[in-house]
């Protein structure tokens, strides 16, 4: 198909922050016929219908169903003009799009409504808490906490004044209100960059039952290491009654702990928090919440069933990626459930993702190519000895994403140099992550997409998260040496 338009050429300010309403028919019809041929369009993540996705917004429960939303520029394959879009699904696999919810469209929101969080009021009501962006004249940016309220009948209603906004002694880089309840109180915590462009993270409390308004508690102390020049989309859920503050600071000296990407997605896990203080009481040291090479933005919330739940994007920020050039962005992971085993954080994917199971495959993989008609697939091995798993590959393997895994140090090893297409090329090709080897054997899950890969390592003791662009034909699985798999293709 001739392309009309080139969605990887540079846009400019003015073109990501146009209004939507000037972007004519015959635009938006080139750019979805792009995305629909898209060769990278995947099977049963949840991904934009056109433009760029990037972080979950406001999962929570809601109106007996999930509800999850996305930030989203719907007109191409860049960092634009924000809305909110929706998502709601019964079972975290089965997903509806209900269309753009939070649009930009006050004066408190004007440059896009930013990313947030969401909780129920009450059976007819869900709080929605978002940042607003907003640019003055001279550009100069200015960022307000806004409340809306999302009803039964599917109407979004603003709250007309901002519910904070930017306090003395830190920029407008003040954003991601994540409202978590202890004992039905309401607080949210705020990513934020002081005056002296550090990084940090901001305690509010709620000073009524219907969240209408809010005050700071002042900043959350949990580690006395610079968090970077900002930290971004923090989130609190209580596992076991333990907090874990789940963050993405930028800037973070990697002696603090060391990272691949761009930006890491980080985790800390306490043993209590004081909300007055506010700390978070013997927290443990920064923990790298995905080892592989795209994951940011993760929104964590606790269930009315008692799981806490986790979405994350899979991607990162100012990193391009080749399916720009179908005019798309970004895919969220599957839901995962967090939870706490001997001290660690386990994640996995919901026992619900059982259902995108087909008939099993049960094989021997070796060193002869064994083709998939669809990279759209759980992949189960249990290794005893040293091995490499080639998966994405052609079929005389020349083009490949290689898995090593050493048994002796307990290291795995996600190679992607190999690919017929490569990207975000400065932050390297291989990414590792190690496990327990008091263990005599190694699991892993493996759920490959047409261009995703998530890998679950012992049942979720460690997690590799990645896009992997590639041809269509490069569907062969091999390895070094014999290796018994269980194969389930996965179809919605």
């Amino acid at each position: 198909m001739e392309k009309k338009f080139d969605y990887t050429k540079p846009w400019t300010s003015l073109q990501r922050y146009r209004a939507y309403k000037e972007y004519n028919t015959d635009y938006v019809t080139t750019l979805t016929d792009a995305v629909i041929a898209s060769l990278y369009r995947n099977t049963y993540h949840i991904e934009p219908a056109t433009g760029l996705l990037n972080d979950p917004n406001g999962f929570s429960y809601f109106n007996g169903k999930y509800h999850l939303f996305y930030q989203v520029f719907p007109y191409g394959p860049v960092h634009g003009l924000k809305s909110w879009a929706l998502m709601t699904s019964i079972d975290l696999i089965h997903w509806e799009n209900e269309g753009l919810k939070i649009l930009p469209d006050t004066i408190y929101d004007s440059r896009g409504a930013y990313s947030g969080s969401a909780i129920p009021l009450s059976e007819d009501e869900l709080f929605i808490f978002y940042t607003g962006n907003t640019r003055g004249a001279d550009q100069s940016r200015a960022a307000y906490q806004n409340g809306a309220i999302y009803g039964k009948n599917g109407q979004i209603t603003k709250f007309e004044q901002p519910l904070l906004t930017t306090p003395a002694g830190y920029t407008n880089h003040f954003r991601d209100p994540m409202v978590f309840k202890v004992d039905d109180q309401a607080y949210a915590v705020i990513g934020a960059q002081r005056a002296d462009e550090t990084g940090t993270v901001v305690l509010a409390k709620a000073d009524k039952a219907d969240l209408t308004s809010w005050h700071y508690q002042g900043e959350l102390h949990f580690t006395d290491e610079a968090l970077g020049y900002m930290v971004e989309c923090p989130n609190i859920v209580l596992i076991d009654q333990k907090p874990v503050l789940i963050f993405c600071p930028q800037g973070l000296d990697k002696n603090v702990c060391e990272y691949d990407n761009i930006f890491p997605n980080m985790y800390v896990i306490a043993d209590g928090l004081d909300l007055e203080t506010p700390k978070l009481l013997n927290p443990s040291e920064f923990h790298r919440l995905d080892d592989g090479f795209e994951v940011y933005a993760t929104q964590a919330f606790n269930a009315p069933d008692g799981r806490v739940l986790a979405s994350s994007w899979l991607g990162l920020p100012d990193i391009d990626v080749p399916s720009q050039a179908d005019g798309v962005q970004g895919i969220l992971s599957l839901v995962k459930e967090l939870t706490l085993k001997d001290g660690k954080l386990y994640q996995y994917p919901v026992s619900e993702t059982l259902s995108l199971r087909q008939d099993v495959h049960e094989m021997l993989l070796t060193q002869d190519p064994e083709t998939q008609h669809t990279n759209s697939y759980e992949l189960e091995v249990e290794l005893s000895s040293n091995q490499t798993l080639y998966l994405f590959a052609n079929a005389d393997k020349t083009s490949y994403v290689s898995l090593n895994v050493d048994m002796g140090i307990g290291k795995i090893t996600l190679d992607r140099e190999n690919l017929p297409v490569s990207w975000a090329e400065e932050y390297g090709f291989t990414r590792s992550t190690y496990f327990d080897t008091q263990k005599e054997t190694l699991k892993l899950n493996i759920f490959a997409d047409t261009s995703s890969l998530e890998i679950f390592v012992n049942d979720g003791e460690k997690v590799m998260s990645s896009r992997i662009f590639t041809a269509p034909d490069h569907t062969h699985l091999f390895s070094d040496g014999a290796v018994k798999a269980s194969l389930w293709t996965l179809k919605k």
